[in-house]
């Protein structure tokens, strides 16, 4: 069967990926790369490596993948595919993100059933915890000189971003409650600050 023509890369994006197979091959090296969570493996394997995009597009659709439902880097994995080859190229990178991942987790699974008592698989796991916050801190860090170019500015997205940690963390509410009041205040403040201009 003959590849699918493959569409527009993103703007300003250096390379793209040559076939579905290329897709699912990458998809799938990042999924079994990003223990405790893929998105720090996703931004520098798409934004850094391979170069399909910069780091501002990879923001946005993340932006995107975060209020969709479902697993963000999932998301994120079917839009960029759809990009490039459409419905094969999302079912591809959803193949990639999912596939390996499955088998592993099924069988993690069975043993941590047998072996999750043992003090020393409980340790290893609050370590894995500790490097996957580590992981997400790094990543958003490295995400930050982007919002120069947000329609908000800097300002507004620190304020939005402090009052959804003490939404979180101090106030404690549920996750759904987060996005739909701080996220639709953060769509309206976008849409006002691009409207003024």
């Amino acid at each position: 069967m003959p590849e699918p023509r493959r569409g527009p890369m993103f703007p300003g994006a250096s390379q793209a990926p040559a076939s579905c197979g290329e897709l699912f091959r990458v998809f799938t090296a990042m999924a079994m790369q990003g223990f405790g969570g893929v998105l720090a493996v996703a931004q520098h394997v798409l934004v850094e490596r391979r170069r399909w995009m910069d780091k501002a597009q990879f923001v946005e659709l993340l932006s995107v993948a975060q209020v969709l439902p479902g697993p963000n880097v999932v998301n994120l994995a079917m839009m960029v595919g759809d990009r490039y080859f459409g419905w094969r190229g999302a079912v591809a990178a959803l193949g990639g993100m999912l596939a390996a991942p499955l088998v592993l987790v099924l069988v993690l699974a069975a043993l941590y059933s047998e072996f999750s008592a043992l003090p020393r698989v409980a340790g290893a796991l609050r370590g894995m915890g500790a490097v996957a916050a580590g992981l997400v801190i790094a990543t958003a860090l490295k995400l930050l000189p982007s919002l120069k170019t947000n329609a908000m500015g800097r300002g507004w997205c620190a304020v939005f971003a402090l009052l959804t940690l003490l939404g979180i963390t101090v106030l404690r509410w549920p996750m759904v409650w987060v996005i739909a009041i701080l996220g639709v205040a953060a769509v309206g403040c976008a849409w006002w600050r691009l409207r003024a201009r």
